[in-house]
């Protein structure tokens, strides 16, 4: 995901994950408001003589500030120069427009008023006092916009493409409107993608806000507030992606299944893909006759949602006919020991209950030994305690820090951004690694060869305890604290 700061479009850090436009280069967006500049500039002077707020953390809240200037002022470009654009109007059908376009105009509508709001706190002191109040009561009770808009972008990305594809007049007033130089050389689709760049880089700059204020104090507890609910917002537009596009994939795959067994359900609202794959299975026993006499393994291929395990043999016509399945909480894996070059990436998969209620056991030959790991994690990733979330980041875990970006290939690998701190839960000899990501705790298998990793031990403890910082528990205290700091917010308005 690329976001939009103040300067520039910049690598994110991966909060966003879904939210990934291949192929869109960067580019710089418009420069803030000239009357926030001259506030920064003149609060600036300033910083040193105010004992109440440190340089870097007023610092980092002018940042917040004037991003959002520049983030309001390029959304409405996109509506003035290209939404409203009368001859676009006559090109696209209604629902093509709504699709494009979706309710950036609520978006727009809420990035003005929280706008307002946070130039009107910088207006009250020549040092701005605090804005994670404001932040954090518009992530409660306005970002909703955003979760709409993220939520559109599958649908949003494949009608761009096809009216690029399909409609010339389209296609030529596109790239008519590219050109004026209020566009400053942007594409269309960088202005299409602001929200998703927003949204994540909201989340960042608070999250840089929460670093440089002093600890234990009423900013810290209004930085984590806000911190959390950006979150929760960021989650839920995640979570609006995923659910488009598994659903679309879902009846893809259903599609292709036929059933030798009962036949399953596949689709459900609560199911999605994790993994698919071809392996080995073997198909007898392990004699001397077997390996002269006929072939000891056979293909299998595997689906495997997040609550059913699906095993079938691939057909002609791009069809796969199922002959067991089994619910994912009854699923057992085990890696053989050294067994030679024959049985060398094997793991034995055990189905407590299977298709025919009756335990079933598969021995499974994986193309390597990370696809082997990669396997055995996903089928039964309880199976080692270290992967706990909360352990691991308490431990001394190895840490790896993302030197080159990497894009998920697979349901189960991770999407990676320049300067991602990751902790190493597993680590295979063929240049695979299964990580936690500090900053949101999410999980997945990524090339070691896109990260280096950090040896020096009090840069992995000061990564773990900026980590816990941010994610601190929930002090019951600030949560009293909290609806008095929303009214106080308010009050001043």
């Amino acid at each position: 995901v690329l976001v939009a700061g103040y300067d520039t479009v910049l690598p994110t850090d991966g909060g966003l994950s879904p939210l990934h436009w291949r192929g869109l280069a960067s580019a710089t967006h418009r420069p803030p408001r000239a009357s926030v500049a001259l506030q920064l500039r003149a609060s600036s002077a300033c910083l040193s003589s105010n004992h109440k707020v440190s340089p870097v953390s007023a610092q980092a809240m002018f940042e917040l500030v004037t991003s959002e200037a520049s983030y309001y002022k390029s959304l409405n470009l996109l509506v003035s120069h290209f939404m409203e654009n009368e001859r676009l109007k006559k090109i696209l059908h209604p629902s093509e427009a709504h699709i494009l376009f979706s309710n950036v105009l609520d978006v727009m509508a809420v990035s003005e008023r929280f706008l307002l709001e946070l130039e009107h706190r910088m207006e009250e002191n020549i040092v701005i006092s605090d804005v994670c109040d404001i932040v954090y009561r518009y992530a409660a009770d306005h970002f909703s916009v955003y979760i709409t808009y993220v939520s559109n972008q599958t649908y949003q990305e494949r009608t761009y493409k096809q009216l690029l594809q399909e409609k010339a007049a389209f296609r030529e007033l596109i790239a008519q409107l590219e050109l004026d130089p209020k566009c400053k050389g942007l594409p269309f689709s960088s202005f299409l993608i602001l929200p998703f760049q927003r949204i994540t880089r909201l989340k960042l700059l608070v999250q840089n806000i929460l670093k440089r204020v002093e600890e234990r104090s009423d900013r810290e507890g209004t930085a984590l507030d806000a911190h959390k609910e950006l979150e929760m917002v960021v989650k839920a537009c995640n979570e609006g992606v995923r659910k488009m596009s598994r659903t679309e994939q879902m009846i893809s795959i259903q599609k292709k299944m036929e059933f030798k067994i009962k036949s399953v359900p596949i689709i459900s609202h609560s199911r999605w893909l994790l993994k698919q794959g071809e392996l080995q299975q073997m198909s007898g026993p392990k004699t001397s006759r077997t390996l002269r006499t006929k072939k000891l393994f056979r293909e299998i291929y595997l689906f495997l949602f997040n609550d059913l395990l699906v095993i079938c043999r691939q057909i002609p016509g791009d069809k796969y006919q199922v002959f067991d399945s089994a619910p994912r909480g009854l699923l057992r894996v085990e890696e053989l020991e050294d067994q030679g070059q024959t049985l060398a990436n094997v793991f034995i998969l055990r189905l407590l209950e299977n298709a025919d209620d009756r335990e079933a056991t598969y021995m499974l030959k994986a193309s390597s030994q990370s696809e082997m790991k990669r396997w055995m994690t996903s089928l039964a990733p309880n199976r080692r305690t270290k992967f706990v979330s909360f352990t691991s980041r308490l431990l001394d875990c190895p840490q790896v820090q993302c030197v080159h970006p990497y894009v998920a290939q697979q349901p189960d690998e991770l999407t990676l951004e320049l300067a991602d701190i990751l902790n190493i839960l597993e680590k295979t000899e063929d240049g695979w690694i299964f990580g936690e990501r500090l900053h949101d705790q999410e999980r997945g298998w990524f090339p070691s060869s896109m990260t280096e990793e950090i040896l020096n031990p009090k840069i992995r403890s000061q990564n773990l305890k900026e980590c816990f910082r941010v994610h601190k528990m929930e002090d019951p205290q600030r949560s009293q604290n909290k609806d008095r700091r929303k009214l106080g917010s308010r009050n001043r308005q």
